[in-house]
């Protein structure tokens, strides 16, 4: 099942997604894809309620399309979580996983301008699984039941400043958190939907040039490990979100480095999950 919020920014309705163009309305069962939504274990009702419903699909044509779940409680990110990335910025491959967070009022959706922020020389673009948690977890036994906390995946685009990130103290959540950082979407995709999700390709193109192309199956820490591995140190809420790190090919593994000006478009995709597309503002 694919999951999707259409409308204005902060009035988005519920849906589901019949096919790439056509849309299942969902609101008048289900407020939100937000934290009471995953927490009360929905997502059967909804797939039942999607079947009953096959032949009410309205296409969805030129409404926007908002992020694919509400603001969440936390967003939380893994850094170098790809050997060739870690390779590529000249940093160690990391025996745990580095935690770092971002503002939830990063999330927007995936079409949404990217702003980059006042000041900024080194506005940065990343193509990131992301992870949205289905119920309340602490201190889960094991990856089979981390597995099972998963409500599905989307495409994040984990938007960073480099120079806030590293040279302003080595603080990395500084770098992360400016407006319009966190394009989220278009879809959250159930895992029986989304198969392998360690054989997933991912892409990113600046303009028409091809800058990032890779694979999930260069993760150093699966998602089933990041779940289990976070919920030994904090509680994960219904609804989170978890960008698990890009593959290679960002700006500031360039050489030289570039980064975002303004005037680009960014389109960034995963296998299954869609893709994303922004204009870049100055």
């Amino acid at each position: 099942m694919r999951l999707i919020r259409l409308g204005a920014p902060g009035v988005e309705k519920p849906a589901a997604l019949l096919d790439d163009d056509n849309y299942i309305d969902l609101s008048d069962v289900v407020d939100d894809f937000n934290e009471a939504f995953f927490a009360a274990g929905r997502m059967d009702e909804i797939a039942n309620v999607v079947a009953e419903r096959w032949d009410t699909a309205k296409p969805i044509g030129s409404t926007r399309i908002g992020s694919p779940i509400a603001r969440p409680h936390q967003i939380l990110c893994i850094g170098l979580n790809y050997s060739d990335h870690a390779a590529e910025t000249g940093q160690a491959v990391p025996s745990e996983p580095i935690l770092f967070t971002k503002s939830p009022n990063t999330m927007q959706g995936p079409n949404d301008d990217l702003q980059i922020p006042r000041g900024s020389v080194k506005t940065d673009w990343e193509v990131e699984l992301g992870i949205v948690i289905g119920r309340r977890c602490s201190y889960l036994a094991d990856e089979a039941e981390a597995s099972a906390a998963i409500a599905g995946y989307t495409i994040v685009n984990d938007v960073s400043e480099r120079e806030w990130q590293i040279e302003r103290g080595g603080q990395w959540s500084k770098g992360k958190s400016a407006p319009t950082f966190n394009p989220t979407g278009p879809w959250l995709v159930t895992p029986d939907e989304v198969g392998d999700v360690l054989a997933l390709d991912m892409f990113l193109d600046v303009d028409s040039t091809r800058k990032q192309d890779g694979s999930t199956s260069t993760m150093i820490f699966s998602p089933a490990f990041i779940v289990h591995y976070l919920s030994q140190f904090l509680t994960l809420e219904p609804g989170d979100l978890i960008n698990t790190g890009t593959p290679p090919g960002v700006g500031m593994g360039a050489k030289p480095p570039t980064y975002l000006t303004g005037g680009e478009t960014l389109t960034l995709g995963i296998t299954g999950l869609g893709v994303q597309r922004q204009r870049v503002l100055a």
